[in-house]
C-alpha cells in the first residue's frame, strides 16, 4: 500500500461521491444506460475516503475476494494501470460486477465508513477501474501462458462459466465454451436490459477472454448437439453452469390468456432479440398499455422498466410482501420508483381476467398482511374479503426459475437434489468423476457475482484436479 497522502480526519470529511445519471424524465423513454460512470475526478475523491483498514472486511463481503484496498489505493495514487492489473487478477468481469453486483449487501456492507455514514462506493470504483481498462486493453496485455495439455469443457457461457473459462485459461489450461444461444454471455445477455448492462460491454469482456485463448462455441446445447457422457469422453473435465432458466409460473386461473409472459421469455425477446428496435429487429414483443409485473426481485424491476420504456402508460409491480421485504436491489427500486412505476406492495394475485377473445383485461388480486418469519422471511396471509382488480392489457410473471433438465436427463448419474439442481461436493465436483458444476444450476436462481464465486472456487477446484493428474501421472 501507499503511503498515505491526506490524514484520516480529512478522508472523513469527504462525502460519498454521487453517480451521474441520465434524468428519469429522459431515461424512461429510452434503453441507454441510466448510470453514465465517475470522472476520474469523482474516482480519485471517492478513493480517497477509504480508510485503508488494517483488517480490511470489505474483501471478506465480496464473493470473489477482490482485494479492494489494494485497488482503491492505485486509483487515489492515479495509478490506473496499477488499478486496473490489480482488479483485473481478482475479477474476469469487472466491468460487469461494477453495474450489476448488488454491493451495498456485500463489501460495502462491510465498510468502517458504513457504520457513521455511507460506505466507500466500492461498486462505482470499480466500473470505473473496470471501463478505463476497456479502453486501454493494449497496455495491460498479460504474457500467455505455458499449454499444460488439458482440455476443459464448459456449459454455458454466463456469469459462472466466464470466470471458470478466463481463470483456467490463465492457468494454460485449454478452454472450450458451449452456448446454447447465438450469443454467447448467457443472463447477462439475455436476462439484464440493456438500461442496466449494456450488451456491447458483454461482448468486449467476452472478446477479452478470447484474446486470452478461451474458444467459445455457440449455437451448441448440450443435452441435444453433444451429450455430457460425450463431452467427458472428449476433455479431461467439464464444468456445468447452464443456469436455471426455466420459468416458475404462479398457478393461477387464467395465466394462459394472451398478454401473459413469463419474465424469462420477455426480457429474452428484448434483451436478446432486440424486440425494442421491433420491425427493425425481426423479435417482436407485446407493448402494453398498463403492464402488470409479478415479483419483487431485480428480475421484475427489470421487466417493468422495461415495460415503461416500451411504451406503457402504467405500469405496476405486484409483490406480496412488503417494501422492507423487496429482494431487488435498493438502487434499482430508487431508479424503478423515479422513472414512474408504481408499486401495489402487500399484494398477491389470485387471478388473470380476460376477455371473450382470451386477452388480458385484468388481474384480480388479495392483500396480504404479514405473519410469523418462515424461512427467514414473515410468511404473508390473505385479507379475507379484501380481493380487488387491477385493470391491465399484460401480464408478467418475474416469482423465480428453476433447473431446467434438458442436460441433466440425458445423464442420470448425475446426483440432482428435490429441486432438480446438481449435487456438488465442497470442491464443486458433482458425482461423475471429473465433472464439477457452479452457479444457478447448484444453488437456484441467484445474483451474478455469487454465480461469479462459484467459478471462482471451483476453478481452483478443476486446476488441482487437473495437475494432481498430471502429477500421478508423471510417477
Amino acid at each position: 500500500m501507499s503511503s498515505p497522502r491526506i490524514s484520516t480526519k480529512e478522508r472523513l470529511q469527504i462525502t460519498r461521491q454521487a453517480m451521474p445519471e441520465q434524468a428519469p424524465d429522459a431515461r424512461n423513454r429510452n434503453f441507454g444506460e441510466v448510470n453514465l460512470g465517475f470522472t476520474e475526478q469523482l474516482a480519485l475523491l471517492e478513493a480517497e475516503r477509504c480508510l485503508r483498514c488494517k483488517d480490511p472486511h470489505c474483501i471478506k463481503g465480496c464473493p470473489v475476494a477482490v482485494n479492494i484496498p489494494r485497488f482503491i489505493d492505485l486509483v487515489a495514487a492515479n495509478d490506473l494501470p496499477g488499478a486496473a492489473r490489480s482488479l483485473l487478477g481478482d475479477n474476469t468481469l469487472p466491468a460487469i460486477t461494477g453495474r450489476v453486483c448488488p454491493q451495498e449487501t456485500q463489501c460495502e456492507a462491510e465498510c468502517v465508513r458504513g457504520a457513521k455514514g455511507l460506505p466507500v462506493a466500492v461498486g462505482y470504483l470499480e466500473r470505473f477501474v473496470a471501463d478505463w481498462a476497456r479502453g486501454h486493453a493494449n497496455e495491460l496485455r498479460e504474457t500467455p501462458p505455458v499449454p499444460t495439455g488439458k482440455k476443459v469443457a464448459i456449459v454455458g457461457s454466463g456469469p459462472a462459466g466466464l470466470t471458470v473459462a478466463g481463470d483456467l485459461a490463465r492457468l494454460g489450461h485449454a478452454v472450450t465454451v458451449y452456448e446454447a444461444l447465438h450469443k454467447p454471455g448467457g443472463v447477462l445477455v439475455y436476462g439484464i436490459p440493456e438500461f442496466r448492462l449494456p450488451k456491447q460491454i458483454v461482448a468486449q469482456e467476452v472478446r477479452r477472454l478470447e484474446q486470452a485463448g478461451v474458444k467459445i462455441e455457440c449455437n451448441v446445447i448440450i443435452g441435444r448437439t453433444y451429450t455430457l457422457p460425450e463431452l467427458r469422453a472428449n476433455f479431461d473435465a467439464v464444468f456445468i453452469a447452464n443456469g436455471a432458466g426455466l420459468p416458475v409460473f404462479m398457478n393461477v386461473p387464467g395465466e394462459n390468456l394472451k398478454g401473459v409472459y413469463s419474465s424469462n421469455e420477455y426480457l429474452t425477446r428484448v434483451n436478446l432479440m432486440a424486440a425494442y428496435e421491433f420491425p427493425r429487429a425481426d423479435t417482436p414483443v407485446l407493448v402494453g398499455r398498463r403492464v402488470a409485473v409479478v415479483g419483487g426481485g431485480n428480475v421484475a424491476v427489470d421487466a417493468v422498466r422495461t415495460a415503461k420504456r416500451l411504451g406503457a402508460e402504467r405500469a405496476f409491480i405486484v409483490y406480496r410482501r412488503g417494501r422492507g421485504e423487496l429482494p431487488a436491489r435498493r438502487e434499482e427500486v430508487h431508479h424503478a420508483e423515479s422513472e414512474g412505476i408504481e408499486f401495489e406492495l402487500l399484494t398477491a394475485p389470485v387471478e388473470v381476467l380476460g376477455n371473450d377473445q382470451k386477452w388480458v383485461t385484468g388481474l384480480k388480486c388479495i392483500r396480504m398482511t404479514l405473519g410469523e418469519p418462515h424461512a427467514g422471511r414473515r410468511r404473508p396471509i390473505p385479507v379475507p374479503g379484501s380481493e380487488f382488480v387491477i385493470e391491465c392489457d399484460q401480464v408478467i410473471v418475474a416469482i423465480g426459475t428453476r433447473a431446467n433438465p434438458l442436460l441433466t436427463a440425458t445423464c442420470p448419474e448425475l446426483k440432482l437434489n428435490r429441486h432438480g439442481n446438481i449435487v456438488v461436493d465442497e470442491r464443486g465436483m458433482t458425482s461423475v468423476p471429473g465433472v464439477f458444476a457452479g452457479g444457478d444450476i447448484v444453488r437456484g436462481a441467484a445474483t451474478v457475482i455469487l454465480a461469479m464465486g462459484d467459478g471462482k472456487r471451483t476453478a481452483r477446484a478443476v486446476h488441482e484436479y487437473l495437475t494432481a493428474d498430471v502429477a500421478t501421472a508423471s510417477k
